[in-house]
């Protein structure tokens, strides 16, 4: 007989005392921290030569401490996750994304008699499709937070094609990781590290997207192979029983759905509407950023005529298209908000909380039972915040015990007398190494760019090599890094348990580690344009 493997809450409990008992054994170290101008915002980075000892702060009741101040270190994800959950539970009510999905695998039946669609498998076209698509979001404006939304959609949708929860969360969330770490145009990762490393925006562009090109062909190809595997026997699955949860949700009999549309959805249309038309009175243009371009387009006004357009259309068929219309112009507007006027998740939990009160009055529900349904998701989801809160502590016992400077110190003095290509690959090591204690890209390159680029003026290597080491780095790990609120939630969102996670994603993550490896090669061997 084998030992239960310790529960999600049980296992980061365990990582946050292994970090408590580190800061009894690292001593305590501090780089001094000054502000600088990058790429017009200003951010905190360290001085590469201020590193000094100070007087160690061994973390040991406050282990029990850090649940709360990992609450408050992931407050603006955690409350995101409870917006987002109670808003969905809201729309799930309606059994309009039952109704879309059963619509949408009606269409894919239909298709499957075309030639070409029938020789490359309909449902494998769906999902390389979904996953580009993500990664693209992740390679252009670093979609990261974002695809916890996202998560509560697709996950039914692969359940509903005969995958499991495992598909639905790589679709989305591994693809924008995928994006991620190809990171053509990110501006929170590529877009920091050259700014502090004196490098012209965005530069060595045509080598990032061959890189990405590599990592999203290789992760399609890795995930449509398990997931024909896991249609071919579903219960081969890691997750099969976890699953029942979203196979009890798609149960609903959507063909007995009576069909109609009340007067509320109409009030709701026309509400909607004149809003959207105010807006785009004061806002007719949009500065649209991809990477270092920008273009000004009438966006607001465009998605408003097409709103209108599509609500009449889908309202004359059923409230429950235009429940679905209103889904999918809140993930319109999420990319126009994302990529125009820079939002984050506060305002994309707003766009969907939003979201969520609309399709309830739509539905004709009284305010008591959208309060009532709200708090019903709110509870759903409360498991997965929870976790998210925990996770957070791991990083608080280490910047409390002032142990991060000390651990960054000492892996940059590993480095000297390795030549070129042994500096590139260990500091590749060194960034997969502290994504896992620090897993914002941003935050991360504030910290670490500043240490890596001089440095490796010293063995001639290029600083474009430099910041392929912290890109590969940063996105791969925080596929596995229980420190990162993002995998957290959308994993606790999934209903996937964080140790079945890990035992699938290893031989992934090795693949993508040693891939991410050989791509480096080429930026020390090969004159490369940027490099």
């Amino acid at each position: 007989m084998f030992k239960k493997i310790p529960h999600t809450y049980v296992i980061i409990f365990y990582i946050i005392v292994i970090a408590a008992v580190l800061t009894w054994i690292i001593p305590g170290g501090e780089y001094d921290r000054q502000i600088k101008i990058v790429n017009g915002v200003e951010r905190t980075v360290i001085d590469k030569d201020s590193f000094h000892y100070v007087e160690s702060n061994a973390q040991t009741w406050q282990v029990f401490g850090a649940l709360f101040k990992g609450f408050e270190r992931q407050s603006g994800i955690i409350v995101f996750i409870l917006m987002i959950g109670g808003a969905f539970w809201i729309m799930n009510n309606s059994k309009a994304i039952d109704v879309g999905i059963f619509s949408f695998l009606k269409f894919t039946k239909k298709i499957e008699h075309i030639k070409l669609f029938k020789l490359l498998g309909v449902s494998n076209i769906i999902i390389t499709l979904v996953m580009i698509m993500f990664s693209i979001f992740g390679a252009v404006f670093g979609m990261s937070e974002e695809t916890i939304a996202f998560i509560i959609i697709i996950v039914p949708l692969a359940i509903s094609m005969g995958y499991d929860s495992i598909v639905g969360v790589n679709m989305v969330f591994v693809a924008a990781g995928l994006g991620f770490a190809g990171a053509v145009l990110n501006p929170f990762t590529i877009g920091i590290a050259q700014g502090i490393a004196d490098l012209p925006l965005f530069s060595g562009f045509e080598y990032r997207l061959f890189c990405w090109f590599v990592l999203n062909t290789v992760g399609i190809i890795w995930v449509l192979r398990y997931a024909n595997k896991i249609k071919k026997n579903p219960q081969a699955s890691l997750v099969y029983s976890d699953d029942e949860y979203w196979r009890k949700r798609g149960n609903a009999n959507v063909e007995s759905i009576e069909y109609h549309t009340p007067p509320s959805a109409w009030f709701v249309f026309v509400f909607i509407s004149t809003g959207l038309i105010i807006f785009s009175y004061f806002y007719p243009q949009t500065e649209m950023k991809i990477g270092n371009a920008s273009a000004v387009l009438p966006m607001v006004p465009v998605c408003t005529g097409l709103f209108i357009i599509t609500s009449i259309l889908t309202l004359r068929k059923s409230v429950h298209f235009f429940v679905l219309n209103l889904l999918m112009f809140t993930i319109v507007f999420l990319i126009v908000g994302v990529m125009g006027y820079s939002w984050y998740i506060m305002k994309i939990a707003t766009l969907f909380f939003a979201m969520g009160i609309f399709s309830g009055v739509a539905m004709s529900n009284r305010a008591n039972e959208i309060t009532k349904l709200f708090l019903e998701g709110v509870k759903d989801i409360l498991s997965a915040a929870l976790i998210v809160g925990l996770a957070g502590g791991i990083l608080v016992i280490l910047e409390d015990g002032k142990v991060i400077d000390t651990i960054l110190h000492g892996v940059s003095r590993s480095m000297q007398g390795m030549g070129k290509f042994g500096t590139v690959s260990v500091m590749y090591v060194i960034q997969n190494m502290i994504n896992i204690i620090i897993p914002s890209g941003s935050a991360k390159a504030a910290l670490t760019m500043p240490v890596m680029a001089p440095f490796s003026d010293l063995v001639n290597l290029s600083r474009q090599a430099t910041i392929m080491a912290f890109q590969f780095g940063d996105g791969f790990t925080n596929m596995i890094t229980p420190t990162s609120g993002v995998l957290i939630g959308v994993i606790g969102v999934a209903k996937i348990p964080y140790d079945k996670w890990v035992k699938w994603i290893i031989p992934f993550m090795i693949i993508l580690m040693i891939l991410g490896w050989l791509l480096l090669i080429p930026t020390v061997t090969m004159d490369l344009n940027g490099f």
